[in-house]
């Protein structure tokens, strides 16, 4: 109401000979004020054409105040141990003690092998942010910054380019929202030169039939509070306990799960429910799927496990995510680390995969502009699911490859799809490839998406089309603003994505030949 008043009191001091003016005045004040509580206003669905539109790159500013961003830095140096462009232990790692990576000790006793290692032990905080938008306004948007690794080494290298989340909802509580959307993820494309894989891997999966987020291209300049910077293009990701699972699966009724874990048994601090806040969680779902996955009846009565895993989670899911991993490629999820996943108990009862965070795809080393490790991580067996203490093989000097014995399972050195290599300490994967039925349902899906999805002719096309949307714009990306090494890198990486499509492609003939 305070800004009503004093409409009205500015109003009543301009004189009556200037009418005219005055009420072009207040046509004008009113339709600002109007767009404002617009942009500001709850809608009651997701509007994803305006949002997420799939060949179009939106424009979005996101204004902090100096003091805010001086903030963010703070409390960053207290969680790091650094400045921000520190680069102290070399390639962009913070000045920041190591985790201690014996599993003997008290911190590794409660985790399971292949926990990802988290550098950022709590998430950043929330500040207050107006962010901008087609000509409208957002005021007290919470904006943080997210990641783990992404974070720490864009944070060390002094990178701008960071990965953030945005949260309509943090400061004001009902009626605040962008086109229906309250939380959104941007990826900044760390380590992929190419700028497309985190979206055109989202893209596979839908076509794959696979519950993916929606994902969009956006031209994201922000003011650090002095002056707006262009940070390049960023790409955003559908929170999935938002707004993915009502859309997708129409109702969101069930437990929405973050895992990091590995399934071989069960531990509530991997199971982080992202839902139903409000009510303790008894994790019942989790534990019946652990249960039934590590059940005797796995070997003793295969039919009975088959229908037990069925009744509480969606076996067919997850065997066709992971064809379409395996012959895709992604190290940085399940099988390799135990994260970026989520799992929604659906009204059926039954647990759902769906892949998050797929910016490390598409690629058989973790190269693309990744980071290959500093000298002081060489060998540590959490970077490698198979290794054993004192096994530790050395990381490749000045490259940014993985060394084959550190690259996981579903990869190896040529791209394995048979999962041979997997051990048990991924059930998940060994457990039904080590069954007759499932694993001949997993090459069956192996086969027609690599028949009808992944062929060179149409992944060609399809990157094309991101190419084309994407080149005009890949100039403007400037150190140190953005992950980008140059114009050169985004060329080089396209090539080396349609490469990396035709030798998938020979290793889905060999391995369907076997």
């Amino acid at each position: 109401m305070g800004s009503i008043v004093g409409l009205g009191e500015f109003f009543s001091s301009i004189k009556p000979k200037t009418m005219f003016i005055r009420k072009f005045i207040l046509i004008i004040l009113c339709s600002a004020l109007a767009s404002s509580i617009l942009a500001q206003s709850s809608h009651e669905n997701p509007q994803y054409d305006i949002v997420f539109p799939q060949r179009k790159v939106n424009k979005l500013v996101i204004t902090l105040k100096k003091e805010d961003w001086q903030h963010i830095q703070s409390e960053m140096k207290n969680i790091l141990k650094t400045e921000f462009g520190t680069m102290k232990n070399g390639r962009g790692m913070p000045n920041m003690p190591l985790p201690n990576f014996d599993r003997n000790t008290p911190n590794r006793q409660d985790r399971q092998w292949g926990s990802p290692m988290k550098m950022i032990q709590k998430d950043p905080p929330y500040v207050s942010a107006k962010l901008t938008f087609k000509d409208s306004t957002w005021q007290q948007v919470g904006f943080r910054l997210k990641g783990n690794s992404s974070l720490m080494m864009s944070w060390g290298q002094g990178i701008y380019k960071l990965p953030f989340r945005l949260n309509f909802g943090k400061y004001i509580k009902k009626g605040s929202d962008f086109y229906g959307f309250e939380e959104l993820s941007m990826s900044p494309a760390m380590g992929d030169n190419s700028l497309m894989r985190e979206k055109v891997m989202n893209e596979i999966f839908q076509k794959a039939g696979i519950n993916a987020p929606q994902t969009a291209y956006y031209q994201v300049y922000i003011d650090f509070g002095e002056g707006e910077k262009y940070c390049g293009i960023y790409t955003m990701v559908e929170v999935v306990d938002d707004t993915m699972i009502k859309t997708q699966f129409g109702e969101k009724s069930g437990n929405i799960y973050k895992p990091e874990s590995t399934f071989a048994r069960f531990d509530s601090t991997a199971f982080e429910r992202k839902n139903k806040k409000s009510s303790p969680a008894d994790w019942s779902d989790i534990k019946q799927l652990i249960k039934v996955l590590n059940a005797s009846s796995r070997t003793n009565n295969p039919a009975q496990w088959r229908s037990d895993l069925e009744g509480v989670f969606n076996v067919n899911q997850f065997l066709k995510w992971l064809a379409v991993n395996a012959v895709a490629v992604n190290w940085d999820t399940y099988g390799a680390m135990a994260h970026n996943f989520y799992l929604y108990n659906s009204p059926l009862g039954h647990l759902t995969w769906i892949p998050w965070d797929n910016n490390e795809a598409l690629k058989t080393g973790r190269g693309g502009g990744g980071f290959a490790g500093p000298p002081d991580m060489n060998g540590m067996p959490a970077f490698n699911p198979t290794m054993q203490q004192g096994d530790a093989p050395a990381m490749p000097t000045g490259g940014r490859e993985m060394p084959p014995q550190m690259m996981p399972p579903m990869m190896g050195k040529s791209g394995s799809l048979s999962q041979k290599e997997v051990t048990d300490r991924w059930p998940l994967i060994r457990f039904l490839m080590d069954d007759e039925v499932y694993a001949k349902r997993y090459k069956n899906y192996v086969k027609a998406f690599s028949v009808y999805i992944f062929t060179p002719a149409k992944m060609h096309a399809l990157l094309d089309e991101h190419y084309q949307l994407l080149k005009p714009l890949v100039a403007l990306e400037q150190k140190p603003y953005s992950q980008l090494t140059d114009v050169n890198a985004f060329e080089k990486e396209f090539e080396g994505l349609k490469k990396h499509i035709e030798a998938r492609q020979e290793a889905v003939q060999t391995f369907l030949m076997e």
